[in-house]
């Protein structure tokens, strides 16, 4: 190993990654309880009520991991085409 390089560590990217897999275990969990994943994930985003996500496989506290003004800040780049 190569003691003298510096490495680069990005926080901001590996949050982005792990906020995206949060969402798809959360819209899966939805869809099993047969709920309607993105009504209930702008339900949520919208209320803050975690209500509105089911406790089913962990999804309500995931979610809550996730900051929502950063995740519809990341949705708004995504949808605009100016992802980080």
């Amino acid at each position: 190993m190569d003691f003298d390089k510096t490495m680069n560590f990005n926080v901001e990217k590996e949050k982005n990654f792990q906020s995206k897999e949060i969402l798809k275990e959360v819209y899966e969990a939805l869809a099993e309880k047969g709920y309607n994943p993105i009504n209930q994930i702008v339900g949520y985003i919208l209320s803050g009520d975690p209500t509105y996500i089911t406790s089913y496989k962990d999804a309500r506290n995931k979610i809550r991991n996730i900051e929502r003004d950063e995740l519809l800040e990341s949705m708004v780049k995504y949808y605009i085409g100016i992802e980080d």
